[in-house]
């Protein structure tokens, strides 16, 4: 473990010592629980007696009668619908209604929520860092159209203030192998040799154009460990999009990277940072938009598979790391102070006073507040600061 140099702030010199990780770890695991217990209790409203949530014993459910706020404000009641249970990778893990990505579109049976088309996702803002993510699980077969679809419209997040500029998602971040351990952990849904084309359909029932989806560039960049493909998007009859895909391979399912891998992975995220808001990738197009009218620094999806422990850790991570200064600032005209959408305070209350003063905490249970689960894993608490302290290690040696 890298020693934390004078330069890091004060609550960051002993974070690792065992009785304040442990007091972390216990605090943001109750208010967890806490959520978990709300979101349950939502499920359970959302369904019928008969649909009964299999994740909710009788007496958990009975302690939260007495906190309907609770169960509003961490509702998932969207996504328990029984009828878009095949749109979430795991059934457990379900987007707050709240802060949960809304797709145009309607006309579908199966797939569609009261407001538009499903996706498991949502919006998440950094804490400390300010800047804003799309959180998802990894695209499904079925939900491939929708996960592409993102990166087609305009985006709109809740209480978003208009802009002049088009703002639209250009880069994905995926965090996990397409397979792993055996196991299918994301569907692959563009092709993997530069030129090749694939169709990809849309939701059945739904009349919105399949798209054609193509592989323009591929490479390997070595100092990031990570493939940085560029995928145009062309509905029929429409207008065709880039973006760019980053998959960086070396985080394993459950876990944290290896200690070889973790200065791949400070450079990793500089390295995604740097791709969002080079534009460069649009000349790829026919038809390039004029990039004075371009968003030069628009919000980024993110995945693993269930899109909540690496997709977490990660975005609290590049948050801190733009907190001081080792990422620059959002650039994005949606950020918080052009009238985005504020964190509101928790209504389980503030973090114990001993954790007011560390932002780690803060951050894990902020992001936690707008998609449920994030940062899994205890293992994965203690991975996020030691990145930090490796940063400012990094830092001290230059």
């Amino acid at each position: 473990m890298v020693s934390t140099p004078s330069s890091a702030p004060e609550w960051l010199r002993h974070p690792l010592s065992s009785p304040h990780l442990v007091s972390v770890v216990r605090a943001l695991s109750e208010r967890e629980r806490a959520r978990t217990i709300a979101r349950n209790t939502s499920r359970q409203r959302s369904n019928s007696k008969s649909q009964r949530n299999p994740y909710t014993p009788t007496h958990i459910l009975a302690s939260l009668l007495n906190k309907p706020d609770h169960a509003e404000h961490y509702s998932v009641s969207v996504g328990s619908n029984r009828d878009l249970q095949e749109c979430n990778r795991y059934l457990d893990i379900t987007p707050y209604d709240r802060t949960r990505v809304v797709l145009s579109g309607r006309g579908v049976e199966r797939g569609s929520a009261p407001d538009g088309r499903y996706l498991n996702a949502n919006w998440v803002r950094e804490l400390a860092g300010g800047k804003w993510w799309i959180a998802s699980q990894a695209p499904l077969p079925n939900t491939a159209h929708a996960f592409l679809s993102v990166m087609l419209s305009p985006i709109v997040h809740p209480n978003a203030s208009r802009t002049s500029k088009t703002s639209r998602v250009r880069t994905v971040v995926q965090l996990t192998q397409n397979v792993e351990s055996g196991m299918r952990k994301a569907h692959v849904y563009f092709p993997d040799a530069v030129g090749k084309e694939w169709v990809v359909p849309p939701e059945e029932g739904l009349s919105t154009p399949p798209l054609k989806v193509t592989l323009r560039q591929s490479s390997y960049v070595e100092d990031a460990k990570c493939v940085l493909s560029r995928v145009s998007v062309e509905p029929s009859g429409g207008q065709a999009t880039i973006f760019q895909h980053l998959l960086y391979a070396s985080w394993p399912d459950h876990g944290v990277p290896t200690d070889e891998d973790r200065a791949s992975l400070l450079r990793f995220t500089r390295f995604v940072d740097e791709v969002n808001r080079d534009l460069s990738s649009q000349s790829l197009l026919q038809s390039p938009p004029p990039q004075d009218e371009l968003d030069p620094d628009p919000p980024i999806i993110v995945n693993c598979s269930a899109g909540i422990g690496r997709t977490g850790s990660f975005i609290a991570l590049s948050s801190l790391l733009r907190k001081f200064g080792f990422l620059p600032p959002p650039a994005s005209p949606l950020s918080l102070e052009d009238g985005g959408w504020k964190l509101t305070p928790s209504p389980l209350g503030p973090l114990p006073e001993e954790l007011r003063e560390d932002l780690v905490a803060q951050e894990i249970d902020m992001l936690r507040e707008q998609r449920p689960g994030m940062v899994q894993r205890d293992s994965q608490v203690a991975f996020i600061y030691e990145m930090l302290i490796a940063a400012f290690a990094e830092q001290h040696a230059t």
